[in-house]
């Protein structure tokens, strides 16, 4: 063995951990605190690190936005993360999916003008535009109600679909329902609801010497 390996197996890479950036951030630092990584850094106010490391030195965090979290395991840059259910539908990457964590809950939902006529998805006339940053979730919706549509996809304010008469509805997540209401929209049916997962590489936790699982076991216990 040479004087690198030896060290190297004195010193184990760290694991790390994809944390999303925004509404999922405190929770999942609350729960891998209590796993006993401290990723408190990525809280304070002045902190700009993107990959910061735990107080314990064993273990550091990857701050990205949520939808790449699930990109960054599945090719295993972290061996674990946290990111919505509803991103892991729509991307639907080969990440392991280990624990409904429960907060950061919302609905996945079709939303159309108040004023409109519609009140099911199945009220939609066939072949109408459907705007959403999630299309590949909307496509799989609509083909189960065999109802066919066009989708138009837009990185955000996809309210704006219907007001400005691009689509005749939106698919997107609504959590309580406040930024529809104020643009005059209203939700009129669910495709499913989300929360945050735990996810992990799947090579990782096939190779883990029980580091890795007894963290996913902590915080199942806490979830």
């Amino acid at each position: 063995m040479s004087a690198s390996d030896a060290t190297n197996s004195l010193n184990p890479a760290p694991i790390t951990v994809a944390l999303a950036k925004g509404a999922l951030l405190k929770d999942s630092v609350r729960l891998f605190a209590a796993a006993g990584l401290d990723f408190a850094a990525v809280l304070e106010p002045g902190n700009r690190q993107l990959m910061v490391p735990s107080t314990c030195g064993r273990a550091r965090a990857l701050l990205v936005r949520n939808a790449d979290v699930p990109v960054y395991v599945a090719y295993g840059q972290a061996q674990l993360g946290v990111v919505g259910y509803d991103v892991l539908r729509e991307h639907q990457l080969p990440v392991a999916q280990l624990v409904d964590l429960g907060f950061g809950g919302c609905r996945m939902s079709v939303a159309v003008k108040a004023n409109s006529p519609y009140r099911r998805a199945a009220d939609l006339p066939a072949h109408c535009r459907i705007a959403s940053k999630f299309t590949r979730c909307a496509e799989a919706y609509f083909d189960a109600l065999d109802l066919p549509v066009e989708l138009i996809h837009l990185a955000g304010s996809v309210e704006l679909g219907p007001i400005t008469g691009m689509s005749e509805a939106i698919v997107d997540l609504v959590a309580t329902g406040r930024t529809l209401e104020e643009n005059g929209l209203i939700a009129i049916e669910d495709l499913f609801h989300s929360t945050a997962r735990l996810v992990g590489h799947p090579l990782a936790l096939r190779l883990d010497s029980g580091e890795l699982q007894a963290i996913v076991d902590r915080i199942a216990g806490c979830a």
